[in-house]
Order: C-alpha cells, then structure tokens, then sequence
C-alpha cells in the first residue's frame, strides 16, 4: 500500500514539489491551491485504505422491503467496489456468449433451474475483471449455505474469502406494514404508499383500509395496482423462505467475526450511519 501511494504522490505531485518536470504544465502546478487539493485527494485517498483495506469482498442481506436497494449502491460509491447481483451477472454471461452463458442459456431455454455449478462459474468469470480487484458487493448471493459453501471455495481458490457480512434487521410486522401498503402506476411506475406516500385521491373504508376504486395515479387519474408479490399472502411466504435460508448462512459466518446486523427500523440516514461503521475493520 505505502508502494501504491508513494507512486501516487510521484505522479501527481513531482511539479507541485517544484521538481522539475518536462511534462508537467507549470502554470497548473505552482499554484498553492492545486497544491493543496491534490494534498488533500492523497490525504482522503490514504484514509479511506487504512479504514477499508484489504480487498473488500461483501455479502450484503436484507429481507425484502429492509432498504438493500438504497443501501447497496451507498456502499459501492463509497468503496469504489461494484455491486454484483447474480441476476445481472446472468443476463450478461448470456449476452456476452461466454461458456458458462452458455449453459446458463440452455438451461433457461428448457425452463429449468440455473443450477449453483452454474452461478458460481458466472461470479467466477466476473470477479476476474478489473473494476473487483478492490473487491465487490454480492447482492442475492449466497442464498442457501450449500452456496455460501461453493462461494468460499471459490474465494479460497485465489486466497480470499468474505471479509464482511451486513445483515439489515427490519421486524418482519414493519416490512408488512412498508411491502403490503405499496401501489403503483404500471404504465410509468411511479410507486405510492398507503401510508408515506398516499396518492391524493386515495380514501379509507371503515376499517382504515384504501377503497379500491380511490386508488388513482395523480398525474393520469388512472388506477394504480399492486404487484402479485406486494400482498399480505405472498410476503408470508417470502418472509419464511427469507429467514429459512439466512439464519444458517448468518450463523455459517458468524464464527469469523464478520457478520454484522445492522438495525434497518430507523431513519435511512442514520441506518447508512450504521453500515458504514459496520464496515470499518
């Protein structure tokens, strides 16, 4: 590290230092605030390794409606590492015609199951490219522990494995209450919520419950919808399936000292509080 620095600073400060320097435009160089801006860029640069480093390789969990969606690109821009989904990193094996694309391709054609062999050789193929080598966030993967398994295999093989788990914990009655209450306009896909974000036609029966017929896009006047997984029936099924395979990867991690929870029941802001001191070695 104090290699990939010193190299750093050679680079950008040899004509800040006043060393001479043919390439370098001395105009840009001499001026005390580029001096100072590019003093400041090493500083913050130099900081945020020492918090972060080494590579970073990150499982990030979360029920559905627990704020992954807003947590996971925070931590990518913060880190400079991407956030990897097994359903991108699919999808684009498949464009992209590699071998395992391939057989990920004819899987699907027959309806089928991608099986984990599969899903391990994408993520396989896509932590080799250049934008991982600072590490990555998984989003979706491991979800049973047989993959959790295969992936630190996986990691091993290079002499790496998971340095961090974030876990969001949101009681499962709160992720009802933001899940089930969620409509939206299916032709733009402007959302609403019965409760932060009512649309402003919207009235209550006797049992506090939106009447069908007043749920209309405000900007169309067309009825909204909910989406088949957004009812109380359907995130029962998915809560349990949720939990089911998560305790056992928590707990598969948790004798590493890397898994942390972070509570997701409070205000985003100090939610990204906490993961960001989640991440911290």
């Amino acid at each position: 590290m104090a290699f990939l620095f010193s190299k750093f600073q050679m680079m950008c400060c040899d004509g800040a230092t006043g060393q001479d320097n043919a390439d370098i435009d001395p105009v840009v160089y001499t001026s005390f605030d580029t001096k100072a801006i590019v003093k400041e860029a090493i500083k913050k640069s130099e900081e945020k390794f020492a918090i972060y480093w080494p590579r970073n390789i990150i499982v990030l969990f979360g029920p559905p409606g627990s704020g992954k969606g807003t947590v996971a690109p925070n931590i990518e821009e913060l880190l400079s590492t991407p956030q990897l989904s097994t359903g991108d990193m699919l999808r684009a094996a498949v464009s992209q015609k590699t071998e395992v694309g391939m057989k990920a391709q004819e899987v699907m054609k027959v309806g089928g199951l991608v099986s984990d062999e599969i899903v391990i050789g994408i993520i396989r193929d896509r932590i080799k490219e250049d934008d991982c080598k600072l590490g990555f966030i998984l989003d979706g993967f491991p979800r049973t522990l047989s993959q959790a398994k295969a992936l630190d295999k996986l990691l091993g093989e290079e002499g790496a494995s998971v340095t961090k788990i974030i876990a969001l914990m949101v009681p499962d009655e709160v992720l009802e209450e933001r899940i089930c209450g969620r409509w939206i306009h299916k032709s733009s896909g402007r959302s609403y919520h019965v409760k932060f974000a009512p649309p402003q036609r919207m009235e209550l029966d006797g049992s506090g419950k939106p009447i069908l017929d007043s749920m209309k896009d405000d900007t169309t006047g067309e009825a909204l919808i909910q989406r088949p997984d957004d009812t109380s029936e359907a995130l029962k099924k998915r809560l349990e399936g949720y939990h089911n395979e998560t305790v056992p990867i928590l707990e598969h991690y948790e004798t590493e000292g890397i898994v942390k929870k972070v509570n997701a029941n409070i205000k985003p802001s100090l939610v990204w509080d906490e993961v960001k001191s989640a991440l911290k070695r």
